[in-house]
């Protein structure tokens, strides 16, 4: 491959960096960076080998990759499990590592943010007939990605 920066054309060692840079600046799963290889246009053989190279050097790692998602997407976006796990299942993730990205999760702060969502979505929903009042709710729980068990308990103490 000749170097034709212009044209969009790169060397194999300038992808590998390319998509070394790509997965140091946030965590990866091996779908992801399979799809931004195939935008590089390689043929599969080259394509195999990067991604041999890049899991070797450790830059691919879809354990780490699962448990920094499950634990990300629980504290910052506040998902239940069940979104997590789709979202995991949707990337490809193996069961083991979605098992293992769960446990990522306090039991206890998990509890604690499904009660303070409930609340929250209490406060903000105008509806007065009780039951399209937790309907809502429970929607958007379920949305969220929690158990429907844990919804109905939480539902119980407003």
């Amino acid at each position: 491959m000749n170097k034709e920066t212009n044209k969009g054309v790169f060397t194999v060692d300038e992808i590998k960096r390319k998509m070394e840079h790509y997965c140091v600046y946030q965590d990866r799963c091996h779908k992801e960076v399979e799809s931004k290889l195939s935008s590089f246009n390689v043929i599969p053989e080259v394509r195999e080998m990067i991604l041999l190279s890049l899991m070797k050097d450790n830059f691919l790692n879809e354990e780490r990759f699962s448990k920094s998602f499950a634990r990300g997407k629980f504290r910052i976006k506040k998902w239940g499990k069940n979104r997590i796990v789709r979202e995991l299942k949707f990337r490809d993730i193996s069961a083991y590592n979605i098992k293992t990205a769960l446990k990522e999760i306090n039991e206890e702060d998990y509890i604690t943010t499904l009660y303070s969502l409930v609340a929250k979505k209490n406060e903000l929903v105008t509806e007065t007939n009780i039951f399209k009042r937790k309907k809502k709710i429970v929607d958007y729980l379920l949305y969220r990605g929690f158990e429907s068990h844990l919804i109905y308990e939480a539902l119980n103490v407003i």
